[in-house]
């Protein structure tokens, strides 16, 4: 492949809507009759619904059919280990036999037991295929060297991401977060990368290291590309614009997906501008909207925000059939410039992540957008203190923030009045901030977690 090409897959990223439409068609019938001959969980989904697979025509079909939830992923794997010895079994949503598999990738487990995901190897080809329009679209070319900063273990952002950036030509350094910091930033030292992938905060805390580590600031190591993953902040302008001054101007791209159908990235932007990422996978996901609270389905238009679900097309090892993704998320349909067809959409936050306050919806990711405006006076750090688990709160929010050590108790009073307003007019809300002294809040290496629930 030519390194003047501007797509990895110029047909499909420039395929027209109607065009796209009928290839999901062709796809998806033969997808569910697979589902159902192969899945006994997925047989009780149709037997359920009272549906034929034969009978689902078209994507809109699809919503007759019941969700499927993280829970029924965790349930089903130990009801399969306990039957079965192992957690692939035919009453999970596997639908290969165990000797066509060839790679299992999990969730972080930061929330609980882990989910685990089987691939074969046809759906590692795919998956190798979509991260190459990714990386491609970011301009990472043969001979450029990616530092992989994210976890290397299970987690379904490690091998995969490694995998994908060999497979489009690129070298990749896998060094992750394992080994903590200071041999990230030894790695980087000794391999001289152009690209880092690794999340944001770990990210804005390398750059707090780096004079620490190795006696210069960040802006020093020759980072051109800054890859994000694992959380909503690389869609933050706030946490973008901090991201990109620390690495000395690099290209910001925000990334999801990454070891199954679904997968999204951004394409070339300045820092303080984003329009999300383009679904970069329409040929092999069918994706949905749903409201969070009433779980109805949500026309996909532009502007629409609804939690996403996700279809499997062309998918062999554990495919996803209308899976309750988790993630919130918002629509756009207006043309890129960039020349890609198809639609974009913005993380706003997970679905279990949201609390209600007072009858109003808020995202942890909304409140540290919030909070970064006021930076370099705070550190960007921060921790919603809740009394118990949400998703209702009393009021008022309790917020936990750091303060920067260049500013004095005086002006700690003048940034209190100043965000509370600004939180009360946009965000509708009047928190009680506890204002803590920089460095006081822990840095974490991997997700950061925003919420904090008192024992």
């Amino acid at each position: 492949m030519s390194k003047e090409q501007t797509f990895w897959n110029q047909r499909i990223e420039t395929m027209g809507r109607d065009e796209i439409r009928n290839l999901q068609i062709s796809k998806l019938q033969k997808q569910l009759v697979y589902n159902y001959e192969n899945s006994t969980f997925y047989r009780h989904k149709f037997k359920e619904a009272g549906l034929d697979p034969r009978k689902v025509q078209t994507p809109e079909d699809l919503r007759n059919l019941p969700l499927t939830t993280k829970e029924d992923l965790r349930r089903m794997q130990e009801e399969s280990i306990e039957t079965f010895g192992h957690p692939y079994g035919p009453n999970t949503i596997t639908c290969a036999p165990v000797e066509k598999i060839v790679r299992i990738s999990s969730t972080s487990g930061t929330t609980g037991t882990p989910t685990l995901y089987t691939l074969t190897k046809h759906d590692v080809d795919v998956v190798n295929e979509l991260l190459g329009r990714r990386f491609w679209m970011a301009g990472i070319r043969p001979g450029h060297v990616v530092i992989q900063a994210l976890s290397l273990s299970m987690f379904a952002g490690g091998l995969p991401l490694s995998q994908g950036i060999i497979h489009m030509g690129a070298c990749v350094v896998p060094v992750g977060v394992e080994g903590g910091t200071e041999r990230v930033i030894e790695f980087i030292r000794l391999t001289a990368p152009a690209a880092i992938f690794t999340t944001p905060s770990f990210g804005l805390y390398l750059i707090e290291k780096c004079p620490v580590t190795i006696g210069k600031p960040a802006n020093q190591l020759g980072i051109k590309w800054f890859f994000t993953a694992g959380e909503p902040g690389g869609g933050n302008p706030e946490v973008r614009k901090l991201l990109s001054q620390g690495f000395g101007g690099a290209k910001l791209f925000d990334h999801t997906g990454g070891t199954h159908s679904f997968t999204g990235a951004s394409c070339p932007e300045p820092p303080e501008v984003y329009s999300g990422m383009h679904f970069m996978s329409e040929d092999y996901c069918i994706m949905e909207l749903i409201d969070p609270q009433t779980k109805k389905s949500v026309s996909i238009e532009d502007g629409a925000t609804g939690e996403l679900v996700i279809t499997s097309l062309d998918w062999e090892g554990g495919p996803f059939m209308r899976y309750a993704y988790g993630d919130i998320v918002q629509i756009s349909t207006a043309p890129c410039d960039c020349g890609r067809t198809g639609s974009k959409f913005k993380i706003i936050g997970r679905a279990d992540d949201m609390l209600i306050v007072k009858g109003v919806n808020i995202y942890p990711e909304a409140v540290r957008k919030s909070i970064l405006r006021f930076a370099p006076d705070v550190t960007g750090y921060f921790k919603i203190v809740l009394d118990k688990p949400g998703p209702l709160v009393a009021s008022p929010l309790k917020i936990r923030i750091e303060y920067s050590s260049e500013i004095d108790e005086k002006a700690i009073l003048s940034l209190d009045r100043r965000m509370a307003e600004y939180f009360k007019e946009n965000l509708r809300v009047s928190p009680k901030f506890i204002w803590v002294p920089e460095g006081s809040i822990p840095r974490e290496t991997k997700k950061m977690k925003f919420i904090e629930v008192k024992s």
